[in-house]
């Protein structure tokens, strides 16, 4: 049943905070903006989000419904140990992390018959009452894989066999306290470099060299957030977009030099939501009572102007990160799924879909999991909420927070140690 209300108008930011100037120091830099795409093929869902960090599959030829139980169950194990990471897929693997026996561990397994195929050690567990292990998800490019820890251990291992090939851990190395809930972050692997928040003094976001591990630079001392960077190109100047525990910054990918910083969307909580960018426009949104904003980045002849379009309270993403499509965002408001025009603001439609949950996109349809373990299927439609299937997979001792993945006409779907692997393809 869908929740009723009426379109919410846009809300223009609080007096306070329309009066806090973004911090925007002069640079050349030319629109419009974009995505850095990342080379990867169609079936591959390579780190964080999918292949662009956006929450969109890449596939085509899945299932438009499914049957009333839902798709077909390929396979089954229960071999994860805690955690909440989600998975990198691709070549016929799947790379997670996982925790026992006081150990967080980076494991790889088959993805035909979920057999693990090699596990490597890294660190010691994190653990909290809100679920212990790792969180972030694995990052692989080319034939490397990156994972950081609930604890802050980042490795760098050989993702055919796990051979460790440098590891660094960043709260040791930057003089940084772990963060409430634990390191969440996914790392970013752009170019020679691994971007990463490790929340220190002077070091709050660190390029790392990729093949080494060594220093390239680092910059500013926010604390570090839940959220994972995003690398965006304007004309060939490339940046990096973090929500750090203090805000929203923007740095030059070469060098980590500041570009602007945005704030009144922060929380003293946790900042965890993915910016999701579109031209020149960058959407950011946190829970705990703040709300979104959406960024308008312009060349003034000479530097970058960061303004704000608007600021409302309409779309607080707490845990997962909004889809754009079409012009719409789609995205969990508290507990509400959400359909928002990106450009204004305004609400087109909200509804209670499976509860609250995680969020993606492949092939036409958006694919929900709620914290409850029900898995519904939904055509995205600016005017209202048309759910097409849905099936439950359970849920153990803590929600089913984990990201589902789409990969090669599978869809996965994690719930601490147990990894479900379901036929979606239409083929």
């Amino acid at each position: 049943m869908a929740v009723e209300f009426s379109p919410s108008p846009v809300v223009p930011a609080p007096a306070q905070f329309r009066s806090a100037r973004l911090s925007v120091p002069m640079r050349a830099i030319c629109l419009p903006l974009s995505f850095v795409l990342l080379s990867t093929a169609a079936a591959e869902w390579n780190q964080w989000r999918g292949p662009n960090r956006d929450g969109k599959s890449l596939e085509s030829g899945l299932l438009q419904e499914w049957p009333a139980d839902g798709p077909e169950k390929i396979w089954e194990v229960d071999s994860l140990g805690a955690g909440y990471s989600s998975l990198a897929a691709g070549d016929g693997m799947l790379i997670t992390q996982g925790a026992k026996d006081g150990k967080q561990f980076l494991i790889a397994l088959d993805a035909e018959t979920g057999e693990t195929l090699w596990k490597r050690f890294h660190g010691k567990m994190y653990s909290n009452r809100r679920g212990d292990g790792p969180r972030g998800t694995p990052t692989v490019e080319g034939d490397r894989v990156y994972a950081l820890g609930g604890d802050g251990n980042l490795i760098c291992a050989d993702s055919a066999s796990g051979a460790r090939i440098w590891e660094k851990n960043l709260l040791g190395a930057y003089r940084a306290r772990n963060i409430r809930w634990g390191i969440s972050e996914s790392p970013l692997v752009d170019g020679n470099r691994v971007i990463v928040n490790a929340g220190g003094r002077g070091a709050s976001i660190v390029a790392l060299d990729k093949t080494t591990g060594g220093e390239l630079w680092k910059t500013q001392s926010d604390v570090a957030g839940y959220s994972s960077a995003i690398a965006v190109d304007l004309d060939g100047v490339r940046q990096y977009i973090v929500l750090t525990g203090e805000g929203a910054i923007g740095v030059l990918a070469k060098n980590g030099e500041l570009l602007w910083r945005y704030s009144p969307v922060s929380n003293s909580t946790a900042n965890i939501a993915t910016p999701v960018v579109h031209e020149n426009f960058v959407f950011l949104s946190t829970d705990y009572g703040t709300g979104c904003a959406l960024l308008r980045l312009e060349n003034t002849g000479g530097s970058v102007q960061a303004s704000e379009v608007y600021f409302n309270r309409d779309m607080k993403n707490h845990y997962s990160s909004s889809v754009l499509l079409d012009g719409y965002l789609y995205g969990f408001s508290s507990r509400i799924l959400t359909a928002m025009h990106f450009a204004t603001g305004e609400v087109a439609w909200r509804d209670r879909s499976v509860g609250k949950g995680q969020i993606i996109h492949a092939d036409g349809r958006l694919y929900i999991l709620g914290d409850d373990g029900i898995v519904g299927l939904v055509d995205p439609h600016p005017s209202e909420y048309r759910e097409v299937s849905r099936f439950e997979i359970g849920s153990g001792d803590y929600p089913t927070w984990t990201l589902p993945v789409i990969a090669d006409g599978r869809l996965y779907l994690r719930d601490q140690d147990r990894l479900h692997a379901f036929d979606v393809s239409s083929r």
